[in-house]
């Protein structure tokens, strides 16, 4: 047991502790004992956080303890994917905010556009074009069927969401690059999904330096292969029956010896040293779920509250619809009571009473006013920690155009990270692959391809367009992009593929058959638009000044 004192020290009050050892040293050496505290009242002193500071009460609880990314992230790894899956099973929250994430992020699919570096590659612009529109072609004739999944099921485009989704869901995906001939296709390259769970430590050894969550390093720390179970942990039907055949293991390398990935691993790193990436709801996993049990329970009592049972007396002890039948009293005994065991509320029932009897309800008090605001508020935080605005996250639209556009925006910047972080981690990597291997089969032809790295790189460099951001007013949206356009600060393939998500060129050709067709006709009635007035300035739902 130890006391404390409490001195005041240049305006900041300090605890210091007094030990058992401290009396033991001021009984034998009084001189000792005041030194000693005065170098303690030292260490109390110094540091100018109060948030660090563990006398103060706030801080005397919870205390936590600086740890590695995997010692933070490994031992509850298991727990919170079991949490996330669970979720995005049954939680509406947890489902809306990662399809929202998908949908907005990859949409309908990530598209590449070929930009090859024409300068460095010393081509002319019709040569460069021409290369540009086969490489593509190239592409899309290797990854844009079923083929290209390793299980024959979906092409790149939609491998695209399924592994967006499992990454937000599990924290973590790993993509395999097999090579396998297959009819119908010149191409080898194949896409294997492999789900965060199979990924563990080699008969499930404890984590090392070398070795951690599945993720061997090499001398210098790098990542350089990872261990993959047979099956699913989580799959019991495929379990063998001896333990000694249960599991077993096979090692995958990432790289090969010229340094091309032959399988990625697809996380948001945000710690030097992690090994494994957690779940997008891990931060939100207790709020959800608290918040659903409380949805579930307001909805229970709003249905419980809607099956009122009315109970009815009369003279002759039952309502005139009928008394309840009384299997126990067959003659009719009008002072025995009624057996209701059995009775159980429902909707409209009314049930007779006997003489005497009484009873008195209660105002059921559902729905409950206090319903809505609670959630909308906890909602509110549950968006800040995903980063997804709060009439994002609710679909829900109503408070003023500048509001809404606002949200939108705000989102927005968060898409476009994701969205760049999934072409870098997966769409270019699957890009080059595919480009190395027509190349090297000869069917693009690109001279220094691999003799020169910078000439490779020229080669393949790339740009992806996704779908476009939502447009609450699109007649405005146009006349900035034209704005833009006519300012010469902003180009036409920008701005299509910013309001539509498509490129501009390809679209050219249908451009000028169709101005030939409609040569020499006189315009349409009411075909040109009048630049719109401005109107007066009118409240909004949260009392503001808006412009229509």
């Amino acid at each position: 047991m130890s006391l404390a004192t409490s001195i005041k020290v240049a305006g900041k009050d300090i605890a210091v502790p007094i030990t058992i050892t401290d009396r033991v040293v001021d009984w034998f050496s009084p001189v000792a004992g005041a030194r000693r505290y005065r170098q303690r009242v030292a260490m109390a002193m110094a540091g100018g956080y109060t948030g660090a500071d563990r006398n103060r009460r706030a801080n005397q609880k919870g205390r936590v303890r600086e740890m590695d990314a995997d010692s933070a992230i490994l031992p509850d790894l298991v727990t919170l994917r079991e949490e996330s899956q669970h979720m995005l099973r049954n939680n509406a929250v947890a489902v809306g905010a990662v399809r929202t994430n998908i949908t907005k992020v990859v949409g309908t699919g990530l598209k590449a556009k070929p930009q090859i570096d024409r300068q460095l590659l010393k081509l002319t612009p019709e040569q460069a074009d021409a290369w540009e529109d086969a490489a593509l072609r190239e592409f899309l004739l290797a990854t844009e069927t079923r083929e290209f999944d390793y299980e024959r099921q979906l092409p790149f485009s939609l491998q695209q969401a399924l592994i967006f989704e499992k990454a937000l869901e599990d924290g973590d995906i790993f993509v395999n690059m097999p090579r396998l001939s297959r009819p119908g296709s010149p191409y080898k390259l194949k896409l294997q999904l492999i789900e965060a769970a199979r990924v563990c430590n080699k008969d499930m050894a404890a984590d090392s330096d070398r070795l951690a969550g599945g993720i061997g390093r090499d001398e210098n720390g790098a990542p350089d292969r990872i261990h993959v179970l047979n099956a699913h942990p989580g799959n019991w039907r495929l379990v063998p029956t001896h333990l000694k055949d249960r599991w077993q293991w096979q090692e995958l390398s990432l790289f090969s010896k010229t340094g091309s990935p032959l399988c990625l691993h697809l996380f948001d790193k945000r710690r030097p040293g992690q090994s494994r990436g957690v779940p997008y709801l891990t931060p939100v996993v207790e709020l959800i779920k608290q918040l659903g049990r409380y949805t579930d329970a307001e909805v229970m009592a709003a249905v419980v509250s809607g099956m009122m049972t009315v109970f009815v007396t009369n003279e002759q002890g039952a309502a005139d619809f009928g008394p309840a039948p009384n299997i126990d009293n067959p003659d009719g005994d009008k002072t025995k009571q009624i057996d209701t065991t059995g009775l159980e509320m429902g909707y409209g029932t009314v049930i007779g009473l006997l003489p005497g009897e009484k009873i008195s309800t209660a105002a059921p008090g559902r729905p409950n006013v206090a319903f809505d605001p609670f959630v909308m508020a906890i909602l509110r935080q549950i968006g800040i920690a995903l980063e997804l605005p709060f009439e994002i996250l609710v679909k829900h639209f109503t408070a003023s155009y500048s509001a809404a556009r606002a949200a939108l925006e705000e989102a927005w910047d968060y898409f476009l990270r994701r969205r760049h972080w999934l072409v870098t981690m997966l769409c270019q990597p699957v890009y080059e692959a595919v480009i190395t291997e027509a190349v090297a089969m000869g069917r693009l032809s690109a001279p220094g391809f691999f003799a020169d790295p910078l000439i490779r790189r020229a080669w393949l460099d790339t740009i992806w367009i996704g779908d476009a951001q939502s447009q609450i007013d699109p007649v405005k949206e146009i006349d900035a992009a034209t704005a833009r356009i006519e300012a010469r600060i902003s180009t036409r393939e920008e701005e299509r593929a910013r309001l539509l998500g498509l490129p501009w060129e390809p679209i050219v050709p249908q451009i000028i058959k169709e101005e030939k067709l409609l040569a020499g006709l006189p315009p349409p009635a009411g075909s040109v638009r009048q630049p719109a007035q401005p109107q007066p300035p009118v409240k909004d739902n949260d009392g503001d000044l808006e412009t229509e």
